[in-house]
């Protein structure tokens, strides 16, 4: 079966960092871009980084300079380091699987066809 698994969440203070990982089975995300997205409650996903096949990324204004992207292809492996944590960061992240070797990632949910179960991460005092 195609599936991505999340890990890394958990609770940390303000201007903590915590590192989240995205492992695929069924395929390999070495053809696909992947992003990673957050959820709050009563809000919409919203997208926060991404990287192409190539290794492109493209990172919402919120996050830049704080989460980096990176993919360990031997791995079958996409992480997200998020440094800085604001509690503004709270939510539930997902990461997602988007095939086809396009120049740039998308920052909409709408391309991606396989999501994984999601994390949460807190920030607070």
């Amino acid at each position: 079966q195609l599936q991505l698994v999340e890990s890394g969440g958990g609770l940390v203070q303000p201007g903590g960092s915590l590192r989240l990982s995205c492992t695929a089975s069924g395929f390999t995300l070495d053809d696909y871009a992947i992003g990673w997205f957050r959820q709050a409650p009563g809000k919409e996903r919203e997208g926060v980084q991404c990287i192409t096949t190539e290794g492109n990324t493209n990172p919402a204004d919120s996050v830049r300079y704080r989460f980096t992207i990176s993919r360990d292809n031997a791995k079958n492996t996409v992480y997200l380091q998020m440094n800085s944590l604001k509690p503004e960061d709270t939510a539930v992240y997902y990461c997602a699987a988007d095939f086809g070797k396009n120049p740039f990632c998308s920052g909409s949910a709408t391309p991606y066809e396989y999501w994984g179960q999601g994390t949460q991460v807190t920030v607070s005092s």
